[in-house]
């Protein structure tokens, strides 16, 4: 029991929220594959799932290591269930291969009780006491969310144009990285309305994700220096000794101008 139970405390509640708003999406990207969308889009909502269940079988293999009793997770907590949903549909030729992700929904139930297990006040503590590591977390989030619906949403409006340049996946997804950067090359640019208001909105999500990249590298840069903080604490102590010797140089030097000025009289007795 004790070594089950700190095998379940190695995954922390940021790493359990990740996983658990990834699921969400991902099931998003399987319910947009029954959407009316075309080949193009369809396409590129597959790829964004095969790179998703690539994180997916990253964290199954890492769950079942850390697993006291591999076979236990396997065949009674989902494990299975974890696996069938994250193996990649490369090769597969399939319109909809996100029938297969309805497993998903295994790990999602998981870990959103594992999650409504935890104190609320325990886990505000920790996003305060981990607020870097929280702010990377929603920042890539964001990221995958922004990126993926964005860049479905242009090829979807820009294959409805025959002047329009962005004409596959490829296209859709090397633009959209290039906008969602702030970088901009310009050599892939919407022409439909539909498409410009996809960009605007990617420019401006672009813009705060950038931001908040920055803001937190340099949090992090700042949160990382405790040697610094620990050599400030012997200068604190020092203050007081510190003072006491100013105060001993000012009596000096009173005590050297009285000396000045009574040598100053002596020199001069009619003044």
């Amino acid at each position: 029991m004790a070594q089950a139970t700190a095998t379940a405390r190695q995954y922390s509640n940021a790493y359990n929220i990740f996983i658990l708003v990834l699921t969400a999406l991902s099931l998003l990207i399987m319910v947009g594959m029954f959407l009316p969308l075309g080949d193009a889009a369809i396409g590129l909502l597959q790829v964004y799932d095969n790179l998703i269940c690539i994180i997916f079988l990253v964290d199954f293999f890492l769950t079942l290591r850390a697993a006291p009793d591999k076979s236990e997770y396997f065949l009674k907590r989902g494990g299975w269930l974890d696996l069938l949903g994250s193996i990649p549909a490369f090769g597969i030729v399939l319109r909809n291969p996100g029938l297969l992700r309805l497993a998903r929904l295994s790990r999602l139930i998981r870990i959103a009780r594992k999650l409504s297990r935890v104190e609320k006040a325990a886990l505000i503590r920790d996003v305060m006491e981990n607020r870097s590591q929280y702010a990377v977390i929603i920042t890539v989030l964001i990221t995958i969310f922004v990126l993926s619906s964005a860049s479905v949403l242009v090829l979807e409006f820009e294959s409805q144009s025959p002047v329009a340049n962005i004409r596959n996946g490829g296209d859709s997804l090397w633009y959209s990285l290039v906008t969602i950067t702030t970088v901009g090359y310009g050599d892939r640019y919407p022409v439909t309305i539909g498409g410009r208001i996809t960009a605007m909105f990617m420019m401006f999500t672009g813009v705060g994700i950038i931001g908040a990249l920055a803001s937190t590298l340099s949090s992090v840069l700042v949160g990382s220096t405790p040697a610094i903080r620990q050599k400030e604490i012997p200068s604190t102590a020092l203050a007081p000794a510190v003072e006491q010797e100013l105060a001993n140089i000012k009596e000096e030097m009173a005590a050297l101008r009285r000396l000045l000025e009574k040598m100053s009289k002596e020199s001069n007795p009619d003044s």
